[in-house]
């Protein structure tokens, strides 16, 4: 597998992932070439493949407009995200800007509307010269049952399940069918958003427009947990500047459902990669990687994460949080292990439970690290990290209906590998279809057979199914093996109701042994007999 992954770091360009979204149950990876693909739980048309069926593999979406002619209008996406039950993916400059998929549409459809909307009055600054037409959208964001985007003037529109004012004067969630402009920033730009259930947090410029400087956070909608950052459990109508900030420089927000997650830089520092992971709002279940399970109504740094680190990342689930640095490093913590999985799919025995700080996530249990990682990316009970550098995908957690797309359906506690890029695709590109497939499908056979045969050959031997910890590290690091070496480690390292049960499958196969070696000499000593009887005959 590893050999395969290096191949694909080097092979077409067109499979290298730029981006991942994560939603409830279903998974988006955006292709350099401009082609989606998503997998995982198809109920409410949010996967956009035409039907509500659940996809197990990577499954590629249709953009494109059918002509007069009987061809389609290629269609190139720049940018994805995934709410809990839909889906959004923003089209070039050049084209119709918008597509969304979910709410029972079961194939994406374009969104008009922000050419319909954008105000000429004097209230949003913008003059009627400017006109509609100039108007583009440059980034899409998604959380909850609420839909974000930010166009070319930096401004934020909203739709969806939006906090609101109610008409009782306080806030409530609010469906709104048509994108919605929030001039509270006027005379600055919106650059990143994140959105929880009923909150949003937004990275904001301090002037006019964006040029790399230090950025803003502002937050506001529901409080109840704290997850506005702002020291109470007051709900806010309109964005408020988190003042924890004021001595940092924010660069990445995420939002989970009732929890905020923030990577920042000092201001002014020096040429330092150092970053700091901040989180607040509930916390019963690990979430903010405290330590505890108690709910902060400040920002307060993940003090458990290494010093001197950049982070490059970060994403929070329904109720897990999970970070990335640029070395590969990933930890997650919150519920089951930082895995995001419900109570009703955590597993038995001491290593089960919420992780109230963070956990290292290892790529493999001999190669700790993910090689150049490119975005993590949660669900409410999943895991995706995109690394060497866009060419290959690993997932964990809840797997049912086949959100970890490794076509298995299963929950999975450790990083399993994304089928990517999909089977047929690599066989078409290679003109190979047919014979790849019966070659592939018959070495997983043989593999099946043979990892069935050790399973079994080890647990008559030592009493518990193959596992690939129980591979010597002298065969795992070096391909060597010297089983005289190996037997007398395992033997050493062995308890004594392991000897006893070794000692029991030796006599036994021993004795197995010697049974077959006399029924094959009485066979030879009858055979001699009637050899004999013939002769004198």
């Amino acid at each position: 597998m590893e050999d395969a992954g290096k191949s694909q770091k080097s092979g077409n360009p067109s499979r290298k992932v730029v981006d991942i979204a994560a939603g409830e149950a279903h998974t988006l990876l955006l292709a350099v070439d401009g082609s989606v693909y998503c997998w995982g739980k198809g109920m409410f048309g949010r996967l956009g493949t035409g039907s509500e069926k659940d996809e197990l593999f990577p499954a590629k979406l249709n953009f494109g407009n059918p002509n007069p002619n009987g061809t389609e209008d290629t269609v190139k996406i720049v940018g994805i995200a995934a709410g809990a039950y839909h889906s959004l993916a923003l089209a070039e400059e050049s084209q119709d800007n918008e597509y969304a998929v979910g709410d029972y549409s079961l194939v994406p459809h374009l969104l008009n509307k922000f050419h319909e909307l954008h105000p000429s009055d004097s209230s949003s600054g913008v003059s009627e010269a400017e006109g509609t037409t100039s108007l583009k959208i440059c980034a899409v964001k998604a959380g909850g049952m609420m839909s974000l985007a930010i166009d070319n003037r930096g401004t934020l529109w909203m739709w969806g399940n939006c906090p609101q004012q109610s008409k009782e004067g306080g806030l409530a969630l609010v469906s709104s069918f048509t994108p919605t402009p929030v001039w509270d920033f006027q005379g600055h730009s919106v650059v990143k958003v994140a959105c929880g259930n009923e909150h949003v947090v937004a990275l904001v410029s301090a002037g006019e427009s964006y040029n790399g400087e230090d950025l803003v956070c502002y937050s506001w909608g529901n409080n109840n947990h704290g997850q506005l950052g702002l020291g109470d459990r007051e709900s806010r109508l309109h964005p408020e500047v988190v003042k924890t900030f004021d001595e940092e420089s924010p660069y990445e927000v995420a939002c989970g459902a009732f929890h905020t997650a923030l990577l920042t830089h000092k201001k002014n520092a020096s040429d330092t990669l150092e970053s700091t992971c901040w989180t607040f709002g509930r916390g019963d279940n690990g979430q903010l990687g405290h330590g505890t399970t108690q709910s902060t109504l400040f920002p307060t740094p993940v003090k458990e994460l290494p010093q001197n680190v950049s982070l490059i990342c970060v994403d929070c689930g329904l109720f897990h949080t999970s970070v990335a640095s640029s070395a590969g490093d990933v930890w997650s913590w919150g519920m089951e292990k930082g895995l995001g999985l419900c109570p009703d799919a955590s597993r038995s025995g001491t290593d089960s439970g919420d992780a109230l700080s963070p956990r290292v996530m290892s790529c493999k249990p001999y190669e700790p690290k993910f090689p150049d990682p490119v975005k993590v990316a949660c669900g409410a009970a999943h895991t995706v990290i995109v690394a060497r550098e866009g060419y290959r995908m690993w997932s964990w957690g809840r797997g049912r209906s086949g959100v970890l797309g490794d076509g298995k359906g299963v929950d999975c506690y450790t990083p399993t590998v994304v089928v990517w890029p999909t089977p047929m695709e690599d066989f078409e590109e290679e003109e190979v279809k047919s014979s790849a497939l019966s070659e592939m499908k018959l070495l997983q056979t043989k593999l099946s057979i043979m990892e069935k045969y050790a399973s079994v050959l080890h647990g008559s031997i030592f009493g518990k199914p193959f596992d690939e910890q129980d591979i010597p590290d002298s065969l795992r690091n070096s391909g060597s093996f010297d089983i005289g070496k190996e037997w007398e480690k395992m033997l050493e390292a062995a308890d004594h109701r392991k000897l006893i049960r070794l000692e029991m499958f030796y006599r036994d196969m021993l004795a197995g042994v010697k049974d077959e070696l006399m029924k094959r000499r009485i066979k030879e000593i009858v055979k001699e007999c009637l050899q004999s009887s013939e002769a004198k005959i």
